[in-house]
């Protein structure tokens, strides 16, 4: 058995948020990295890897049967969260995709998840459609960093199951509640580039043969957010 194992620097956080000894699924596994270092740091987890195609279905088994945990982390093919049984499992991740196909997921697997009292998700890009499905599904947003690597700076956001859910407003949805109001250096690189990303894109539309006014609209109600927040703290180091 191999207790030598490395993840990449998002899904170590992404890790770092795993309750201890629960019984999770990583959908989407990526060759099942997560749930092999998962275990093999907390000897009472138990995981589930999804993958959706053969070769990394194969890959995945490979890696647990190395590590010696077949008897820990059980590999499953299928799409999305139709892996599961309803009820089987307390916590469940969802990295390394659009937020929009995170959304889908979630969405389609609703019947499975009546025991899951945690979702970590870390979208790609679309952050604000996981926060939308959180909120609209009775999980409140109880934290979320930022982890910059590879060029890219990527959003982890922890939904965790509540009685009376939580609201949430589009500005909210937008920048994520707790990164709005902590606004970790991070958050100052992705939305100075984002506002610049969506001024160009505006400028576009309004060059467009037939201009689409209501999306002009709220690209420019979100580039007046993203100059607000950006301006609020003179602090930008």
């Amino acid at each position: 058995m191999s207790n030598h194992l490395r993840l990449s620097k998002r899904l170590e956080k992404v890790a770092s948020f795993i309750t201890q000894g629960v019984q999770f699924a990583d959908i989407g596994s990526d060759h099942a990295h997560l749930p092999c270092y998962v275990c093999l740091h907390d000897e009472d987890a138990y995981a589930i890897a999804g993958e959706v195609n053969e070769g990394p279905f194969r890959s995945a088994r490979e890696n647990i049967s190395r590590h010696g945990l077949s008897d820990r982390v059980d590999v499953r093919l299928g799409d999305g969260l139709q892996v599961l049984q309803n009820g089987e499992v307390a916590l469940i991740v969802i990295a390394g995709m659009g937020g929009s196909l995170i959304k889908t997921i979630l969405d389609e697997g609703k019947d499975r998840l009546s025991n899951v009292e945690k979702i970590i998700a870390q979208p790609n890009i679309g952050e604000h459609n996981v926060r939308r499905w959180l909120y609209s599904h009775g999980y409140e947003v109880t934290n979320e960093v930022m982890v910059a690597e590879n060029g890219h700076i990527y959003e982890i956001i922890v939904g965790d199951k509540r009685a009376d859910g939580q609201k949430l407003t589009e500005k909210q949805l937008l920048f994520g509640p707790h990164l709005l109001n902590q606004k970790p250096k991070l958050f100052y690189q992705k939305w100075t580039h984002e506002y610049d990303n969506r001024k160009r894109t505006v400028e576009q539309m309004k060059n467009a043969k037939s201009p689409d006014d209501k999306k002009i609209a709220a690209f420019t109600e979100e580039l007046t957010w993203i100059g607000e927040v950006l301006g609020n703290d003179n602090d930008c180091s």
